[in-house]
């Protein structure tokens, strides 16, 4: 994303990459840059950027709700349940991206996704750890990645997860308010900014408590 404002048709300054279209410009006042910690918009982001790999936001954006529809709205618990029969019926699903390295990555991250889960009591407090550090002054920034970026994407190729290269794992960052990227200038940046000032960082249970939330690893479908 650049980091310059302009003004947009409803004269008001907004970051350059939103005023393109009306869709773009609804997802950026709405949703970009604002701080999310439910596990399931966590693991939907971070699937849908794995899907826009070589392709443009807008093609997902304008497919996401055929997605949330197919994936049962991102519910990983289920996803992690898909077979080869649904990879083939999502492969011959056009209202999606029909990429089957791309579908098979989502199943394979839903199960990493319950794994991780088990271990640490929710996806959100383990990716938000690698928010930058509270109170360091940011610009925003036109880099495809950042130090947060590149180690959260680490972290989430050691634990198996496909997909999530430091520049897809920023993109996810910037959606979900781990970093406020927008410009200098735009109308949303105080709003967003005060609400991850707002926001509860999530954090992960005591000891004691994570041991509730272990189990044993489910049978996967073949």
């Amino acid at each position: 994303m650049t980091a310059a404002a302009v003004k947009g048709p409803d004269g008001k300054r907004r970051c350059r990459w939103c005023v393109a279209t009306p869709e773009y410009t609804a997802y950026h006042d709405a949703e970009w840059g604002f701080p999310v910690g439910d596990d399931r918009r966590l693991f939907e982001k971070l699937s849908l950027e794995g899907f826009q790999a070589g392709l443009s936001w807008r093609t997902i954006l304008a497919k996401r709700e055929r997605f949330r529809t197919v994936f049962h709205h991102f519910d990983y618990e289920r996803i992690a349940r898909f077979g080869a029969r649904d990879v083939e019926r999502l492969l011959r699903d056009s209202g999606i991206v029909r990429h089957r390295g791309k579908i098979e990555a989502v199943i394979h991250n839903a199960r990493c996704a319950q794994e991780l889960i088990a271990r640490e009591g929710s996806l959100a407090a383990f990716i938000w750890r690698y928010e930058a550090e509270p109170g360091r002054r940011r610009a925003p920034s036109t880099a495809p990645t950042s130090p947060e970026s590149v180690a959260l994407s680490k972290a989430l190729k050691r634990l198996g997860w496909r997909f999530v290269g430091p520049t897809t794992v920023y993109a996810f960052m910037q959606a979900m308010g781990l970093v406020n990227d927008h410009a200098h200038g735009c109308v949303i940046r105080a709003d967003a900014e005060r609400a991850r000032e707002r926001f509860r960082r999530p954090a992960a249970p005591a000891p004691a408590k994570r041991a509730a939330f272990a189990r044993p690893p489910r049978a996967r479908q073949r």
